[in-house]
């Protein structure tokens, strides 16, 4: 089974960019975005043998997560319970005979911290959530979790320590969820490769220089290690500010 989760960054103007051709040419099995940008009724996809699922933002342009599958979903759950992630659409929650899988765009705590306490609380419940899921079943964690968990998830660590997205406290959130009992599927199967971003800035040859950051995943259960084959990034593909991620798991 093959899973490819993307923060589009604005799903019509990646459209515009070549979506529909990566989509294409990767056939996978279950497709995810986030940061959608977008409400319904905004855009029409043809993608002909896929079961399209949508969580939208209230707000305008913002925000939101979808999910394509082959396979249509023996339940579907939007949010988690609390109004303001449901408000912005960052969960999506689809339950597959094997597991569930959650797509996920996780709260950015901005640049001056100020919403970090609302980011910490959002990841608390994050973990409540998937430790009832996975109570019950397997659960496969994709998405823009907008953390650089380790020294060498992100170019300049040193002069990024304590900045949105590498404070002590989210790469702390990131490593008890990992306690929880997932495996971060990339770092598994390179423990040492360095250099490996998913997100670059658009200032001018950032991405070219490949100074980025490693921010979007696939996180596991443990007990499906047996099942991971392959957890790639496909950097080169452009269109957003992130890249591609893949996850390709066996389950026969």
């Amino acid at each position: 089974m093959k899973l490819i989760s993307w923060n589009v960054n604005g799903l019509r103007a990646c459209v515009r960019k070549g979506f529909l051709d990566y989509f294409k040419e990767q056939d996978a099995d279950i497709f995810c975005i986030q940061e959608t940008k977008l409400q319904s009724g905004q855009i029409e996809l043809e993608l002909e043998g896929y079961h399209q699922y949508w969580n939208y933002a209230l707000k305008k342009g913002y925000s939101g997560t979808a999910v394509f599958t082959k396979q249509e979903p023996l339940t579907v759950t939007y949010g988690v319970g609390e109004s303001e992630s449901e408000d912005e659409g960052r969960i999506l929650t689809l339950e597959f005979p094997e597991f569930y899988l959650v797509n996920v765009y996780a709260p950015n705590a901005q640049r001056d911290l100020a919403r970090l306490p609302v980011r910490l609380d959002w990841e608390r419940r994050m973990k409540d959530y998937l430790r009832q899921l996975k109570s019950s079943k397997s659960v496969i964690l994709c998405g823009d979790l907008n953390v650089a968990h380790q020294d060498i998830d992100i170019r300049n660590f040193k002069s990024n320590v304590g900045n949105s997205g590498f404070t002590v406290e989210e790469r702390g959130e990131f490593t008890a969820l990992l306690d929880e009992g997932f495996i971060d599927s990339f770092r598994h199967l390179n423990p040492v490769v360095e250099g490996a971003y998913t997100w670059w800035s658009y200032m001018r040859d950032v991405r070219a220089r490949n100074i980025g950051w490693r921010i979007d995943y696939f996180l596991i259960s443990d007990c499906l290690l047996p099942s991971l084959k392959a957890a790639d990034i496909h950097a080169e593909v452009l269109g957003s500010d992130h890249c591609p991620i893949v996850l390709e798991m066996d389950f026969a």
